[in-house]
């Protein structure tokens, strides 16, 4: 149930680089909500350099109520080459538990799938942290359901650059 009055309007508008502190507290909660709070190493100026800066890696959709931050979507341009289409990927969708109710995350991912859809994409993907079971019924209530020919593998910190830095193999 939701702390906010049901007659309350969501505004939509895309992140703007004085956002930076706020979605930075936005990521921490999410990372916090999921147990993974300590995974979290980014800073505000991470995002600012990498989000708003000359080639920027990410766009983020911004949700208010009455002027207040109440959740936001972090996400960025793929493309699949087995369609031959670009997508998106949404990297974050965190919505603030006062203004749960109010069907903001879902706002926001349809706001992204249609301006993914007018710039000729037609797919959205996503990850959904395997403990968070909340997350997994929202988005397979939206249509959004589990790929179960994917797995998703990753390398960062010190092994990424280990392989980055390891000598090429002469065949």
């Amino acid at each position: 149930m939701t702390n906010a009055a049901p007659t309350e309007q969501v505004a939509l508008r895309p992140g703007r680089v004085d956002d930076v502190e706020t979605i930075h507290a936005a990521l921490l909660k999410l990372g916090t909500h999921i147990g993974a709070h300590q995974e979290i190493t980014s800073t505000p100026n991470d995002l600012r350099r990498y989000g708003f800066g000359e080639n920027p890696a990410f766009s983020t959709l911004i949700a208010e109520v009455d002027g207040e931050f109440a959740g936001l979507c972090l996400h960025f341009p793929i493309f699949s080459t087995w369609m031959g289409r670009p997508g998106v990927y949404v990297q974050d969708l965190y919505v603030e538990d006062r203004f749960r109710g109010l069907r903001i995350g879902e706002k926001l991912l349809r706001r992204v799938v249609r301006e993914c859809r007018a710039a000729g994409g037609v797919y959205l993907r996503l990850s959904v942290d395997t403990d968070n079971e909340t997350a997994k019924a929202f988005y397979e209530k939206l249509g959004i359901g589990w790929s179960s020919y994917e797995q998703v593998r990753k390398i960062v910190g010190d092994a990424f650059f280990a392989f980055a830095d390891a000598p090429e193999e002469e065949r």
